[in-house]
This record gives structure tokens, sequence and C-alpha cells, in this order.
């Protein structure tokens, strides 16, 4: 077995008040059953529904031996069964929700042995020598190919300070645009939720489980 980190992401799409009323309910039993498991589940994100303890979304951090595979009977549409807890008189009594997994976006780490450092002769424009030594410096980080330089300063120490910065700042970019990129699938998830073909169903106020 190995360890994996992965989102989990539980969303009433654009249902109604009573899906938002299954997140909020859906969430603790989804939590139970992977700790269960002996995952770890830690809630990083709530968007709220109209009613105290409702959601509109929640996403979960899921971590521990083997959880893509722990996690993937959750995944798809959940079916509750019962009637609107909101609406007494209504006739709809089949509401669903949406459990989606996600790669968690990778931070961008690193020691000694991930870069590497390159030192060379500045320029100025056209090629012109600004000195005869080697002061410019190249940074370059193994994981991604993402490489920074610096040749404004003299010294080959300040210049290597400035590259190893500016590849700081880079790989803080880097980072935005896969959250970024991770934050615009779950929205799209929120439009893709697929009534019917249920991978599991409740019924009524106690959660009786069906399959």
């Amino acid at each position: 077995m190995s360890d994996a980190t992965l989102w989990l992401q539980l969303s009433a799409g654009r249902c109604p008040a009573e899906c938002e009323w299954v997140v909020g309910r859906l969430a603790p039993l989804l939590i139970r059953d992977l700790t269960a498991q002996g995952l770890a589940v830690e809630e990083i994100a709530r968007v709220s529904g109209e009613h105290g303890g409702d959601a509109r979304s929640i996403l979960l951090r899921v971590s521990g031996p083997d959880a893509s595979l722990s996690v993937r009977s959750w995944l798809g549409t959940i079916q509750w069964i019962g009637a609107s807890p909101y609406r007494p008189r209504h006739q709809r009594k089949n509401w669903f929700v949406s459990v989606a997994a996600f790669a968690e976006p990778a931070a961008d780490r690193w020691d000694d042995a991930a870069i590497r450092i390159e030192t060379l002769r500045a320029s100025g424009p056209g090629g012109q020598h600004v000195n005869c030594t080697e002061s410019a410096v190249r940074v370059t980080h193994l994981p991604t190919g993402l490489s920074t330089v610096a040749q404004e300063e003299r010294s080959q120490h300040l210049n290597r300070r400035l590259a190893l910065a500016r590849l700081v700042a880079l790989l803080a970019e880097r980072a935005d645009q896969q959250v970024r990129a991770a934050e615009d699938q779950r929205w799209r998830q929120h439009t893709q939720l697929e009534r019917g073909n249920a991978v599991r169903v409740y019924r009524g106020a106690n959660w009786t489980r069906e399959r």
C-alpha cells in the first residue's frame, strides 16, 4: 500500500436547498466511514447553504494508505429519499448530491539536490560584456525545469540570492495556477450532477442506507 493525499468535494450542484441539507448531513457519514478505514480526513473549505448547518459544497482533504481506493465507493451521485425538511407538502422525495475526487495541488519544496546553480558571465544589451568575471547566476529547479537568471549585481553572492528569490516567486505563481485549475475543476463539478445511477441511496431521517 502507498500513502496518498487527495481532495473530496461534496456538492449540491445547482439543486434546491434540500440538497444543501443532504450535503451538510452526508459529510459526517463520509468522514466517519473513511476514518474507520484508517484515513485522516480534514475539512478545508465549506460554502454554506441557505440554512444553518447546510452546505452547498464541502471540501475535504483525505490522506492515508490507498486513499484513492478507499473513497472509490463514494464517488459519483448520492441519492437521498425522503420528505423535504423545508417544504413538507412538496411532492418530490428524491434528492441528489455528488461526491468527486481531485488530486491535491502539489506544494513545491526542494532541497539542495533539487536545484542546479550555474555561474556565467554577465552581459549587457547586444551581448556587451559588463565584466570579465562570472558574476551572473542561473538557478534551475530540477523537478519542474523552471529556471531564473540574475546578473544585475556585481557580486555573485547577491545575484545568487536574487535568482533564488525569483525562483521562489516563479514556483509560487505556478502553484497558484495549479490551485486555480483545481478550483475551476471543482466549480465545473457543480454543473455535472447526474440524477439517477446513484452509487449510494439513503432513505428517511435516520439515514438508513439501501445500497
